[in-house]
């Protein structure tokens, strides 16, 4: 049975009575008894396991390996972008490598996977299709052979991607075990069945697989080892490679929107990601390290939208941050060359800058409420109004902080660049989600969701006033935290060895 034979019999249940689940169970029964000859030639491949009869066809029918939607559409186009800037880049900073030939081989090897990925609809090619996805990042950090830290770099990696593999296999079997179909849609579809210890373990899974995927503390290890790879490499993987822990979980969203306590954990796991990335960031010494740990914090902001249930947003700020990062690292030695240390501990910020920034914060709160409908409601969208005009009004103060304006000036500058950038976010939020086909899956606010966004605010503003750079003790422990292993430093300028 097709998982379009399944979607008709859930809508048309009225037909004899019985519910979406008897339907499903009884056609799995009865294709696993044995097809209707009647029916054979209507019916096609099914959905169930394997050693099942297929009538005349020899595999899975075209729409059951692949289907094309407006996620799809949408992803195509974001990598085809990204893609394109880092093949133009690398036209000249590969130039007279010995490796030049392999690593742009690599490069389009690793943009067909992703769109392969990205329109996948079974489950087997899309655990093959994420395999290989891991497998050629690690060769794109090791793809200088000769450089001995470079190769311990893919290595370390490639074991975690390897591990993500793994536990994405465990959670498409669980999910086959207990619905019968091989495809993602068939599982949708399926979804209203889905409980008990083995959807739990397929859940638990995915979002396993996705934090490893997206560099999510305590799983930064290799994104923050992975400092050799060339510098359109490193592009190509904090403003594409990492975003797919986010396509896994709104692929898979009706299957993580099954219980709230998960979304709640998904939202937890989050948030310490995102504070952990910016407490790590503020230890760092070079440029490339700033940028991965700002990578795990902006990956937690993004798993936090989808633990909310608004995977819109979380679509809408892995591209956002695409953009954003990969002109990070491609223009990266311009940071090196206008940055210098001051020797200051925090900053200091004065009462009207405070009551400014609060003040820009709740009418950036208000337009954005208005334009998306998100944050009318005491639910989950009153917490995604929360953080997106939190993160985009730390973008906005960046910005203007690293300007040379004086600090009178800036005070208006800061609402001139978050107003556009709040409409911007919004705009594009409300198209992306007219886009996908899952929904949002809001939530009722609970006393925990209050403490996560309590506890977010407390850690932030200590950090931003450099409370947190007082304590010796926490300055030692993130540096360790943040150290790759030691086969991967570069501890000597001799060590650089391409040839």
């Amino acid at each position: 049975m097709t998982d379009d034979d399944i979607n008709d019999g859930r809508r048309n249940t009225a037909h004899d009575g019985r519910t979406a689940s008897e339907r499903h169970r009884a056609a799995s029964t009865e294709y696993a008894g044995g097809p209707d000859p009647s029916r054979l030639a209507a019916v096609g491949p099914e959905s169930g396991g394997p050693g099942r009869p297929r009538g005349d066809r020899l595999g899975p029918a075209l729409g059951d390996l692949v289907a094309v939607d407006g996620l799809t559409v949408l992803m195509w186009t974001v990598v085809t972008f990204f893609s394109g800037i880092v093949h133009s880049y690398s036209r000249r900073y590969m130039a007279g490598s010995a490796h030049q030939t392999r690593f742009f081989a690599v490069v389009f090897g690793f943009t067909v996977v992703v769109m392969g990925l990205v329109a996948a609809n079974h489950i087997a090619l899309f655990g093959a299709l994420w395999l290989a996805m891991g497998l050629l990042m690690a060769q794109l950090i090791g793809v200088i052979s000769g450089w001995e830290q470079a190769r311990a770099a893919a290595s370390v990696a490639r074991r975690y991607f390897l591990a993500s593999s793994a536990l994405l296999a465990v959670a498409l079997t669980a999910l086959w075990w207990t619905t019968g179909a091989t495809t993602i849609s068939g599982i949708a579809a399926a979804s209203d069945t889905l409980g008990g210890p083995v959807w739990l373990l397929a859940a638990g899974a995915l979002v396993l697989a996705a934090m490893i995927q997206s560099a999510l503390i305590p799983f930064q290890g290799w994104l923050l080892s992975s400092m050799t790879a060339p510098t359109p490499a490193s592009a190509l993987m904090h403003a594409g490679f990492v975003n797919a822990g986010g396509i896994l979980l709104t692929r898979f969203a009706p299957v993580i929107t099954v219980d709230p306590t998960l979304m709640l954990a998904v939202v937890g796991v989050g948030a310490a990601s995102a504070l952990g990335g910016k407490l790590l960031k503020s230890v760092q010494t070079d440029v490339k390290s700033k940028l991965g740990c700002s990578t795990v914090g902006q990956m937690g902001f993004m798993i936090m939208q989808a633990g909310l249930g608004f995977f819109g947003a979380a679509i809408t700020h892995l591209i956002l941050h695409g953009c954003y990062k990969a002109y990070q690292f491609l223009s990266s030695g311009d940071s090196v060359e206008h940055n210098s240390p001051t020797g200051e501990i925090g900053r200091r910020e004065s009462i009207v800058g405070v009551v400014v920034t609060l003040l820009t914060a709740l009418a950036g709160g208000w337009l954005f409420a208005t334009l998306t409908g998100k944050g009318a409601k005491v639910d989950s969208g009153l917490l995604l109004t929360f953080f997106v005009v939190f993160t985009t009004l730390h973008a906005a103060r960046n910005a203007v902080t690293h300007t040379e304006l004086p600090a009178t000036a800036r005070y208006g500058a800061v609402p001139l660049v978050f107003f556009p950038a709040i409409v911007i976010y919004a705009v594009v939020y409300e198209g992306i989600a007219g886009l996908l086909a899952v929904g949002t899956a809001t939530t009722e606010l609970t006393l925990l969701h209050g403490a996560v966004a309590v506890f977010f605010v407390g850690v932030y503003l200590a950090i931003e006033t450099g409370i947190h750079e007082h304590s010796q003790r926490l300055y030692v422990a993130l540096l360790n935290a943040s150290q790759p292993p030691t086969e991967t430093l570069v501890t000597a300028p001799e060590d650089y060895n391409e040839y």
